[in-house]
């Protein structure tokens, strides 16, 4: 029966590599030829001169990748090329440019006699991000087979996030792609007890993106979880409440706590301290001319010895990611309600509405366990399998979280990479609503009769059949005009701002 699960396992890990692998080519090749054909937009966005002249592949790559360098992704490879030089730069985390960096001195270091750097630092994005997704795929549906306890419901959530809705950021030079990977990889780590390990990783995922410091609320949270489930196993075996049991391992929650979460908010600190040491106690650094006098032309910071100091290096907590989010993009709780904003709300609307119907259907299967925020005794709950299984409550806590952040306190258009990048809810809630209400996956011999008859009529492991052996989400697209209304709109959503994503970013046009 083992075997038989493991054979069932293998073939949805190489249905998700094939797809995921599939779904990055399509991208590249789908930006590139809509960058050709749509005129750019003239948007007041960052653009940097260039520091080196053209070499002989430069302008091929610019051709086919040069869809993923605009709008924040420009910053990126600024950082990769330039360093921090600018004080608004630093509201990008120094992980992914560090990787491209790396990439392109070492992976792509021969091509450095016909590309310039940053003709490798863009190469570097469309084969790093790439393949970077495709691992993050099989991480994700690690993670969900063990926490849904589903493996078809794992299988079609990571399907669905291969189409994510914020899929021209996971391809671009954004760090979405390795900051989704690594807080997968890390929350799979946790689940499988390895803590020291998820606390490397989720540490790591800090380093990339500033809301991996939330990802410390799992390992609190979990961490409490199982010293009150070792407390009730001693009293249990003791015959009767005795709260030493309860007090130490109180003790040991703060204790463990507090250096768990030191792991993870490391990075954080030490990119903020480098901030501070190059602003309010900057020494004489050689900014070249060229990028001095776009700092005059646009208003740019640099650190400099001859200015006064910034007035953010007064505060009791020096932090410039703050200053730089209020100041520079005016974020802050309730600004963007304005009456303006309204078509941003609007795109931002459908992840909005997943995330909170995952949260209603959730708390309202569960509602004495999520009364009891999901610490009470859970024996008689641990048959439940699928989305309203009692591993996912911290998940909804962490998306609800992130959610209502969004909302409130942020440019509200970002919110959809900003949920899917950071939680698998989205996706979780998309396959679950996908088997409730859709009569197609709901008759397993159907699906079964056709992958039969596709097998019958090509040859195994060829073209059509080989590649999309075991999707379901491609079966429902093949047969969209008998799905029902809820399939439509929620696979309707992922392909569509999966399209326009490409269609809009790559040519400078406003997006999520």
């Amino acid at each position: 029966m083992l075997n038989m699960s493991n054979t069932y396992i293998n073939e949805d890990m190489w249905t998700v590599v094939r797809f995921a692998t599939f779904t990055r080519l399509l991208s590249l090749v789908l930006q590139a030829v809509l960058n050709a054909v749509i005129p750019d937009h003239v948007a007041d966005a960052f653009s940097p001169p260039r520091s080196q002249t053209p070499l002989l592949l430069d302008p091929v790559i610019e051709a086919l990748f040069g869809g993923l360098s605009h709008w924040d992704a420009e910053h990126f490879l600024f950082i990769a090329e330039r360093g921090y030089l600018y004080e608004h730069n630093f509201a990008f985390f120094p992980l992914f440019p560090l990787i491209l960096r790396l990439m392109a001195a070492t992976v792509l270091w021969p091509l450095c006699g016909f590309l310039t750097l940053y003709g490798r630092l863009l190469l570097a994005v469309a084969l790093g991000n790439s393949i970077v997704f495709v691992l993050s795929a099989v991480v994700l549906y690690r993670l969900s087979h063990l926490v849904l306890q589903d493996r078809k419901l794992a299988l079609v959530a990571v399907l669905m996030y291969c189409l994510t809705p914020a899929n021209v950021f996971m391809i671009a030079g954004y760090s979405e792609t390795l900051f989704a990977a690594l807080t997968f990889a890390g929350l799979w780590l946790l689940e499988t007890r390895f803590t020291l390990g998820a606390c490397l990783v989720l540490g790591f995922a800090t380093g990339a993106r500033a809301n991996g410091l939330v990802n410390a609320g799992f390992l609190l949270y979990l961490s409490l979880q199982l010293g009150l489930g070792r407390a009730r196993a001693l009293n249990r075996g003791a015959g009767g409440f005795q709260y030493h049991h309860y007090v130490w391992e109180l003790i040991r929650f703060v204790l463990t706590g507090a250096f768990y979460a030191a792991l993870v908010a490391i990075p954080f600190c030490l990119f903020q301290f480098y901030g501070y040491q190059t602003f309010c106690h900057p020494t004489a650094t050689q900014v070249p001319p060229v990028l001095l006098n776009l700092a005059r032309d646009k208003g740019y910071h640099v650190a400099d010895a001859a200015s006064p100091t910034p007035r953010w290096c007064q505060w009791r907590i020096p932090v410039l990611y703050s200053y730089i989010q209020d100041v520079y993009w005016d974020v802050g709780f309730l600004r963007y309600f304005r009456w303006k904003q309204i078509p941003n709300f609007i795109l931002a609307l459908p992840a909005a509405t997943l995330g909170f119907v995952a949260s209603y259907m959730y708390v309202m299967a569960n509602p004495v366990f999520c009364m009891y925020l999901g610490l009470g005794d859970r024996e008689k709950d641990r048959k439940i399998h699928g989305f309203c299984n009692p591993r996912v409550f911290v998940y909804i806590v962490h998306s609800s979280v992130l959610l209502l952040f969004g909302i409130f306190c942020m440019h509200v258009q970002v919110l959809t990479r900003f949920l899917a990048s950071s939680s698998p809810v989205l996706y979780w809630i998309s396959a679950h609503l996908l088997f409730q209400y859709e009569p197609l996956l709901q008759d397993e011999k159907l699906f079964r009769s056709d992958r039969i008859k596709q097998q019958k009529d090509h040859k195994p492991g060829f073209g059509f059949v080989g590649l999309w052996r075991n999707n379901k989400v491609v079966y429902l697209l093949m047969h969209w005009q008998t799905c029902s209304i809820y399939t439509r709109c929620i696979l309707g959503y992922f392909i569509s701002y999966w399209f326009l994503g490409l269609a809009l970013h790559c040519n400078f046009l406003p997006w999520t």
